[in-house]
């Protein structure tokens, strides 16, 4: 008679249901130095993003906008029709419309980044044998990724091993009601 042992848990997982059947006895992974290697190679794993508004970028799109242009119109009016008081007083609301303005868009510039940095997947990920919880971007070609339920994927993969495996596409597709 044959024994047939049990399925034996992923690098000793406290995950239920994590194994791997067959296969090689001893799963490592990618080693780090591979890991860092192919991540200086190849690039993080994101996807490409408009570029960071400059300084000089916030002041120029707010020149343009009607406002501004109606205000600095009113003070030449005011400087034309001999009004210098007027033509000051106006000309310093507009500055100051500016500087708020600008303040104001470089406050939420570095927000969204910050909420871009909070948002980001996190995967766990089997490196030297170990599993280790990294950012989604660090995710490199060849890295075994362990998912339970709930995890976001963080890369383009191949499934080794599922149970009852069931995926939410509505993030990708738009829709109101989870695709399944």
């Amino acid at each position: 008679m044959q024994h047939v042992s049990a399925p034996r848990l992923l690098l000793g997982s406290r995950r239920p249901g994590l194994s791997v059947d067959g296969g090689s006895a001893d799963i490592q992974g990618l080693s780090e130095k591979e890991a860092a290697a192919r991540l200086k190679a190849e690039g993080p794993n994101t996807l490409p993003q408009a570029d960071r508004r400059t300084f000089i970028r916030i002041v120029l799109e707010i020149l343009r906008e009607p406002m501004f242009a109606l205000l600095l119109g009113a003070a030449a009016i005011y400087l034309v029709l001999g009004d210098l008081k007027e033509a000051v007083v106006l000309g310093i609301f507009a500055c100051t419309s500016v500087l708020i303005a600008v303040v104001q868009e470089s406050r939420t510039e570095r927000v969204l980044e910050s909420l871009r940095d909070l948002t980001s997947p996190r995967a766990l990920v089997i490196r030297d044998g170990n599993e280790k919880r990294i950012a989604g971007a660090e995710v490199v070609r060849g890295d075994l990724v362990i998912l339970a339920e709930g995890d976001r994927v963080p890369a383009d993969a191949r499934v080794l091993s599922v149970h009852d495996l069931q995926c939410d596409e509505s993030l990708l597709t738009g829709e109101a009601v989870p695709v399944r």
